[in-house]
């Protein structure tokens, strides 16, 4: 026999009375089947979805021109309320700022955005549509997509145009039931 290196006798030796664990429990090599996915439903969703974007204009966006402010409030609101709204007395708690997005992705983000906020009882937040200053002749795309959108949630008490510093009618302040 020829003489070992130093380093792998050194290695040999402290390794002398070591033995291998036994275990029954081998890991499951096997991949497991994803969940089916109902892909015509979301066939059908997004459908249902590129046709309210892409629609015609039903009269909803009233006040959805560039520079021109945004208010809604639901029926019993006190005015007192989005007089408060308005002047910006509430706290903004979180922002959603859509700048840029298309109109799908603008709206599954706002929905997304809107479920998380009552998720955590927020009651003030800002979303920033833009003043649609790039969009074509037709007008601000984003502007009139939110104002829809958002009348249409129960959980929207009301909103309006923010205040110039905070984007002004570009933005938003959305009040939300708690």
């Amino acid at each position: 026999m020829h003489d070992e290196d130093p380093d792998t006798a050194l290695f040999r030796a402290a390794m002398a009375d070591v033995r291998p664990i036994r275990t029954r429990k081998n890991a499951e090599l096997r991949r497991r089947r994803p969940p089916p996915v109902p892909g015509q439903r979301h066939a059908d969703d997004r459908a249902v979805l590129r046709e309210l974007a892409h629609g015609e204009r039903d009269g909803s966006e009233l006040g959805a021109e560039l520079g021109e402010a945004l208010a809604y409030a639901r029926p019993g609101l006190q005015r007192r309320t989005l007089r408060r709204l308005r002047r910006g007395e509430f706290s903004v708690m979180a922002e959603l700022d859509l700048h840029g997005q298309t109109v799908d992705s603008a709206r599954r983000l706002l929905t997304d955005f809107l479920n998380e906020c009552h998720r955590r009882h927020l009651g003030c937040i800002r979303v920033i549509h833009g003043k649609g200053r790039r969009s074509s002749n037709a007008g601000p795309v984003l502007k009139g997509q939110v104002d829809r959108w958002l009348r249409q949630r129960d959980d929207v008490l009301a909103f309006c145009s923010a205040r110039p510093v905070d984007g002004g009618t570009g933005a938003l302040y959305v009040l939300l039931r708690r």
